[in-house]
């Protein structure tokens, strides 16, 4: 399952390197895309723990910076 969500307040291209880095170590991930520019995450994952795994990607960016925020709708 391959979902994109915005972010807001992604203010480190370095920091969005590491949200990328930690969130691609998480088990069920696919392949995962953290864009500074555009201020998007594209996340693939394995659909039954898609929700498990995503839970897991916001606490690794609020961790990473603590402002940054991916909007879930």
């Amino acid at each position: 399952m391959k979902k994109e969500f915005r972010m807001e307040n992604l203010e480190c291209a370095h920091c969005a390197s590491i949200m990328e880095e930690k969130i691609r170590k998480l088990d069920g991930v696919n392949s995962v895309s953290v864009n500074f520019i555009l201020q998007k995450l594209v996340l693939d994952a394995e659909e039954d723990v898609f929700e498990d795994i995503l839970k897991k990607a916001v606490k690794i960016c609020k961790k990473t910076e603590p402002d940054c925020k991916i909007v879930i709708k």
